[in-house]
């Protein structure tokens, strides 16, 4: 029997940031980082890393906000992770999620390196967010 979740590899994280502007920059000039899309409703820019990306919200956006204090002692830095996974069957991968206890904290389509797809977001045993991520529908 193949595993219900089987990783593909990165599709994007998340980064809580202070000074976008900055870090914009520093991902596009410096380590050439192209922008992929600037969404300033929603505080975030996400910049393309071969085919995953990074995307940088800022602590005080619509998204950011939900993370707490700016990234430091008392507020945490990483959003969430994405895994690409394939072949992606959402009805096993919620049957294997619910026969291993995990629940599911979210669900719904979201962006990503690859377009439009389906995600379920699950947290690991430390409370980290996994967003495991179906492709797109023209993928």
């Amino acid at each position: 029997m193949t595993h219900p979740v089987q990783p593909a590899g990165f599709d994007h994280i998340v980064l809580r940031v202070v000074d976008k502007e900055k870090m914009v920059a520093f991902y596009r000039d410096i380590l050439g980082c192209p922008v992929d899309w600037d969404r300033p409703e929603l505080g975030m820019t996400h910049v393309r890393v071969g085919s995953s990306l990074i995307d940088l919200v800022t602590v005080d956006g619509k998204l950011g906000r939900a993370g707490g204090s700016a990234p430091g002692v008392e507020g945490r830095n990483l959003d969430h992770f994405c895994l690409a996974v394939r072949p992606f069957d959402p009805q096993a991968i919620r049957a294997h999620l619910e026969a291993h206890g995990v629940t599911i904290v979210d669900e719904g389509d979201r962006y990503g390196a690859e377009g439009d797809g389906l995600s379920i977001y699950i947290l690991d045993p430390e409370g980290n967010t996994v967003e495991l991520k179906g492709p797109s529908e023209s993928v």
